[in-house]
């Protein structure tokens, strides 16, 4: 089992997580437990860029260029021995929303909160299209007597827009495109499941029936106890989805094989992202300990749209 290859470039962070790699050679991430936007630079700097609230999540850039967040409202925290886990909401939740903000100014805007009267519960990940909308996920959010079911959203940037997709799914965490932007995946948490939608249009996707628990379907698992976080699609296609429990990153065909597995140095491998010239740097979030890591990965990933 390989394990990843790489430095740690930046440590002490509040559960990091939504990495976005920049032309610049930047990192975009936001911290779950700081409740903030930062920016890493080469230098080795750590720069905050918004203060957000909640539970800032999943991040991607927009066509527009400003930074689209899911925040899931908040989390309670637990730390033992300098390793930090979620464990409920926080006691000021007050529901989720996707945030849009300003890199020039700071300025930060809720865009959705409610969908057709329905609140957001927790929005976890998101990933844009070429259309210019993005897709994103929302975990649903866990309470300490129940957990709230999840759902797949589709929105647009300018506030006009936001439709149900796929309902119920059991906490829905990382979403990607394939390459050609026909299909969909989303990863669910606790189930550790990767599925797949075919997208008929901009946020219309092909649902199958009954015994699909959620319209998907079902692209791969892992046997044992394992919990799926965010992912990244390759160039090839292949979808690279963080594992926890385990720790490290899940690679599939989108044929549902598994062609590797690369360990990381700790269980909540939370997140990972492409950049670079050839789109071979990896950076990972390593949540647990509050890291930043950089890989050089095998093949090239794909470049999101913006």
């Amino acid at each position: 089992m390989p394990k990843l290859q790489g430095r740690v470039v930046a440590s002490g962070l509040g559960f990091p997580e939504g990495p976005i790699a920049l032309p610049d050679g930047s990192v975009l991430f936001v911290e779950i437990a700081g409740r903030c936007l930062k920016r890493w630079l080469p230098s080795g700097d750590v720069k905050v860029v918004a203060e957000l609230g909640g539970g800032p999540n999943g991040a991607a850039i927009g066509p527009d260029g400003h930074c689209y967040v899911c925040n899931n409202g908040g989390f309670s925290w637990r730390t033992d021995d300098g390793f930090t886990r979620p464990t409920g909401e926080a006691s000021d939740y007050k529901g989720g929303s996707i945030q849009r903000v300003n890199l020039s100014t700071g300025k930060v805007e809720a865009l959705y909160t409610h969908c057709d009267g329905v609140p957001l519960h927790g929005p976890n990940d998101i990933v844009f299209d070429s259309h210019g909308g993005f897709w994103f996920t929302d975990f649903g959010k866990k309470f300490a007597d129940r957990l709230m079911l999840g759902a797949l959203y589709y929105a647009r940037t300018d506030g006009s827009f936001i439709r149900r997709a796929a309902f119920p799914l059991l906490t829905p965490n990382g979403v990607g495109l394939s390459p050609d932007e026909r299909t969909l995946y989303v990863a669910e948490t606790e189930t550790s499941r990767l599925w797949s939608y075919p997208v008929i249009e901009p946020g219309q996707l092909q649902l199958q029936s009954f015994p699909s628990p959620n319209g998907g379907k079902l692209v791969a698992g892992l046997p044992g106890y394992q919990r799926f976080d965010s992912l990244a699609v390759e160039a090839s296609g292949n979808i690279c989805v963080a594992t926890l429990v385990r720790g490290g990153i899940s690679v599939f065909s989108p044929d549902g094989e598994l062609i590797e597995f690369y360990e990381a140095p700790e269980g909540y491998c939370t997140n990972i992202c492409f950049g670079g010239p050839s789109m071979r740097t990896a950076y990972i979030t390593l949540s647990g300990y509050g890291q930043l890591f950089e890989a050089q990965w095998p093949r090239p990933g794909l470049r999101l749209v913006a």
